[in-house]
């Protein structure tokens, strides 16, 4: 921003500058002040005069001002116009104490070494809506040549430790479901995202719904950050040429003979969608449950975007354990897809593809800097929610519009004591229920 500034004391036409200063960031619990104008005293009036003494009681207004006049300067006559002293007021009202160039200072430092660096490579979620949007975005933000990868997230983090291992350096960040992440805890390929945080709304916890949330919240090392949580987990969709949403409003209706053969299931057996719900189904039924929906001849595949598309070709009826990312392209497109309602029993509070990671020692540090206060701040908060329909944490991002897309934030319908007894991820429930329900999938699933 452009901004009116005086160093120093002297005729105004020559103490005056026009300069360029850091826009002032407020930080938390401040706000920023547009002073329009402000009264004078009779004090300030007496600096008007071009052949006026200062008095006493103008020194002290001075120094009120945070500009200490030295005791040698008490008696000299000081041209100083009305407006000079106007703008010296509005100036320090704006910036008190320098706060502002202090907090932004580091931010843009990085933003400008993050333009030299030129470019980011990301792991995405599978959608080519976000790949879309994204990366003309960030290039017209930050001038970043954004490489944005689109796939499951355990495709892209065995990928990550892979390279990792060999030397190899290819990834900056990597954007995933919660439980991808617990074999990626201990594996040495990720550095913790805490310290690429800047931005004081970024890390600030009271801007966060349930303060910071680390997908590692039993190792503690804080690798991982969650930044996202739904009601409950998107992922029961159907085919509304072959199902009516009464057709299936408890999980006990999968198992009528009418769908034998016409459920898929995101499979289980690995990290995802699927062993979310297979895992809740594995909580809350049991496992007699799940062998007689075994018995239903499920269509079971890694592939999320086979699965969605046998069901908006009508080949499939229900389909469990996708989401928004796959059936999107067939919305969008008028296709009979749409998500069930959500049954008696429930759902898991899920966050969705709504963890971030930092690959160890990005090979562009500075974008990767960027990347992430872009992501967890309230635009990119607002971007990502708007293109994934996937309900942020953050407190200052307006979710419940999102219902009427079928998704409900777990800020704006439950307390934080009931959402904890529906949480279905980060690790202590990941390796606590899922892992063993994710065991069993492997023994009845061949």
């Amino acid at each position: 921003m452009k901004a009116i500034r005086i160093h120093q004391f002297g005729p105004t036409e020559e103490v005056l500058q026009y300069e360029e200063v850091p826009t002032p960031q407020p930080g938390p619990q401040e706000v920023l002040i547009k002073t329009e104008a402000a009264s004078l005293n009779r004090a300030d009036l007496g600096l008007r005069p071009a052949d006026g003494d200062q008095s006493p009681t103008q020194r002290q207004d001075l120094q009120a001002f945070g500009i200490d006049i030295p005791s040698d300067l008490v008696r000299r006559k000081i041209r100083l116009s009305l407006a000079g002293a106007l703008l010296v007021m509005t100036f320090l009202a704006a910036h008190p104490a320098g706060a502002g160039e202090a907090k932004s200072a580091p931010w843009e430092g990085t933003v400008a070494e993050a333009r030299r660096e030129g470019r980011l490579v990301v792991g995405i979620p599978p959608s080519a809506e976000l790949r879309k949007q994204m990366e003309p975005l960030l290039k017209s933000r930050f001038g970043l040549e954004v490489e944005s990868l689109p796939a499951p997230g355990p495709q892209i983090a065995s990928r990550i430790v892979s390279e990792h291992n060999a030397g190899v350096r290819y990834f900056d960040a990597l954007i995933f479901g919660s439980c991808t992440g617990v074999p990626l805890i201990k594996s040495g390929a990720f550095d913790p995202v805490e310290p690429y945080m800047i931005l004081p709304e970024v890390k600030e916890p009271t801007l966060w719904w349930g303060g910071h949330v680390w997908m590692d919240n039993v190792s503690a090392n804080r690798i991982f950050y969650s930044f996202a949580a739904m009601k409950g987990t998107e992922g029961l969709w159907h085919n509304s040429t072959l199902v009516k949403p009464e057709d299936v409003r408890s999980f006990d209706d999968l198992l009528d003979p009418r769908w034998k053969g016409k459920i898929g299931f995101s499979d289980p057996r690995v990290a995802g969608s699927g062993l979310s719900v297979w895992s809740f189904l594995w909580d809350v039924k049991g496992e007699e449950y799940l062998k007689k929906l075994v018995q239903q001849q499920l269509f079971v595949s890694q592939n999320l975007r086979q699965i969605a598309d046998t069901l908006a070709k009508g080949k499939l009826a229900l389909a469990l354990g996708i989401g928004f990312a796959q059936t999107e392209p067939f919305v969008k497109g008028g296709l009979p897809v749409k998500e069930l309602p959500q049954p008696r029993e429930g759902l898991p509070g899920s966050n969705g593809y709504g963890t971030l990671g930092v690959v160890k020692n990005p090979p562009h540090p500075h974008a990767t800097k960027v990347f992430v206060n872009w992501l967890l701040s309230k635009e990119g908060q607002e971007f990502y929610s708007k293109v994934m329909l996937q309900s942020t944490r953050r407190l200052d991002v307006e979710t419940k519009w999102m219902v009427k897309e079928g998704v409900e934030a777990a800020k704006d319908f439950l307390s934080l004591r009931e959402y904890e007894q529906q949480r279905n991820y980060l690790e202590d429930k990941c390796v606590g229920i899922r892992l063993p329900s994710q065991k069993f999938a492997e023994t009845i699933l061949q």
